[in-house]
């Protein structure tokens, strides 16, 4: 019977797991090497072994639909946050359910290691350093929550010449802030949310930013149609339902099209190689606009460097380039793992079920927690791997054999490898990855069910954003606000951005309504022959 349970990090994750552990009766006690919670999204300088960012950082999903499921953010919060308000937020969270006495700050964990008797007992050592003095306790379950911006992946050796290099060059961990790049040329390698927002970022002081990526990317703006968040928009079991019925050739029509909406990418040298892949695009408002102005230079790949220059891909050569900043993303580590095998099992890759637990495990006693990577947000996902995991814990929620796991998982990965393309990171479809965790411990919304009893709810679920507060209306961790938080989300929203009183723009012509109603039913038609 596990009842004293082990987390690693006091981040967004590691709340997550004590919260969730304090529900179903269990005893956390989670350890965090450093002095305050937040993780990540707790600013201060580089710090060996924790997670950075740099002071500009905002998220990229909005309040609605990043949010703990029974915990919304405070009205008066913007869509789109800064980080600071973000770790206020957090903050809040820990206070209203009472989680710092269960965290032990300032304690390093060394060394988790199965007990002898592992095998019967499913118990685990955990080895803590705090002011120098060590510590070893006995826990039943463990739940790594460290996440996976710790480590930088700095490929070095993917760059000829660098070594010779006379400029100054470091991984995009390090960078804080812009000014002391006044006046220079600065090279960022690598297309992803932190390479671009550091580009547009530097673009204001540097004289001249360029910006190689190997592949491009999609670029997406987080205002959407009507000045919507982009994901109250996007991330809805409609159009997760339509992706999964329509013909591949015209649902990666329909995707690509829906990219380009705002902007051609071939125009703007950021069109991605396999246009078709769902990899998480870039979020970025100001992107276009600096290409568009020339402050900053869309290049291809790096060839080679030299001492004061960088030879591209195409053949072009950039001369007097002064700093080079690799946003080359991080790598999975578990230094305090004494058989680090038991999470990266196969070709030092990540290998998880349902992408959070060690599927060779004699007794199914640890959890890994926010790992996987989807185009949604990362709070309500951590939030219900951790419900999932403790009912795998409780034995209430039965696993397959280890052989139904490892074919679950390897046909995982050729999904991945068709929709995301070939990539280190444990990447998915956001709401069919939720439904299937919530269906399994009997939290998944019944539309059908809705429909019948509560059919403005069941539209709003069915057709609105998969906001983290449909994993509340039913099952274990019911919480009374759910359905309220569903139906006035929208609301919510608006009031962040409604600060002027103006007059109501007219509304538009019922025909574009008609239109669109006659395309949806031509879709549904097309599918219906295709199959």
């Amino acid at each position: 019977m596990v009842r004293r349970v082990a987390v690693v990090g006091a981040g967004v994750s590691g709340l997550a797991a004590i919260k969730c552990c304090l529900e179903e009766g269990l005893e956390p006690t989670c350890f965090e090497r450093s002095e305050d919670i937040g993780g990540l999204w707790r600013y201060e300088v580089s710090e060996e072994g924790r997670a950075s960012i740099y002071r500009t950082v905002f998220t990229n999903s909005c309040k609605e639909m990043m949010c703990y499921s029974d915990f919304p953010f405070p009205d008066d919060h913007p869509n789109y946050m800064h980080n600071t308000r973000l770790q206020q937020y957090i903050c809040k969270y820990a206070k209203h359910f009472d989680l710092l006495r269960h965290i032990r700050f300032k304690t390093l964990v060394t060394n988790v290691k199965k007990r002898p008797d592992f095998s019967v007992t499913g118990q685990w050592e955990v080895v803590t350093q705090r002011n120098g003095k060590e510590e070893t306790a006995v826990f039943d379950a463990v739940m790594v929550c460290s996440g996976h911006h710790v480590y930088p992946n700095l490929p070095l050796d993917d760059f000829p010449g660098i070594q010779k290099f006379k400029g100054c060059y470091f991984h995009s961990r390090e960078y804080k802030e812009p000014e002391k790049f006044r006046g220079k040329k600065v090279l960022v390698v690598g297309l992803g949310n932190s390479g671009s927002d550091i580009a547009v970022e530097l673009s204001t002081v540097a004289s001249q930013v360029y910006l190689s990526s190997r592949s491009g990317s999609w670029v997406m703006s987080r205002v959407w149609d009507n000045g919507y968040p982009w994901d109250m928009l996007v991330v809805t079991r409609f159009r997760t339902w339509l992706g999964n019925i329509l013909p591949s050739m015209l649902s990666d029509w329909l995707y690509v099209r829906g990219m380009n909406r705002f902007f051609k990418h071939e125009n703007f040298g950021l069109m991605p190689l396999n246009r078709t892949s769902r990899k998480e695009p870039v979020f970025n408002d100001d992107l276009p606009s600096r290409i568009a102005c020339g402050v900053v230079v869309m290049k291809p790949n790096v060839k080679e460097f030299r001492e004061t220059s960088v030879l591209f891909q195409d053949g072009t050569v950039q001369d007097d380039v002064d700093v080079v900043v690799f946003a080359t993303g991080y790598s999975y580590s578990y230094p305090f793992m004494e058989d680090d095998s038991i999470i990266k099992s196969r070709d030092d890759q990540v290998t998880l079920y349902k992408g959070i637990l060690p599927p060779h495990l004699e007794k199914p006693t640890m959890a890994v927690i926010g790992l996987v990577q989807s185009l949604g947000p990362i709070i309500p996902t951590a939030d219900l791997q951790c419900r999932w995991a403790i009912k795998v814990f409780q034995g209430q929620c039965v696993l397959p054999s280890v052989s139904e796991m490892i074919d679950d998982i390897d046909e995982k990965m050729g999904k991945k490898l068709k929709w995301y393309g070939n990539s280190t990171t444990l990447q998915t479809d956001y709401v069919t990855y939720m439904d299937e965790l919530a269906s399994a411990i009997g939290v998944k919304p019944n539309v059908l069910k809705l429909l019948l009893t509560d059919p403005r709810l069941a539209l709003e679920v069915f057709f609105g954003p998969c906001s983290p507060y449909q994993f509340r209306l039913r099952g274990p961790g019911k919480w009374s606000g759910a359905r309220k938080a569903i139906l006035t989300q929208w609301d919510r929203t608006l009031r962040a951005t409604q600060t002027r009183v103006t007059p109501a723009a007219p509304t538009a012509f019922p025909c574009l309504a008609v239109l669109g109603v006659l395309f949806l039913l031509l879709l549904l038609l097309l599918a219906t022959l295709y199959c």
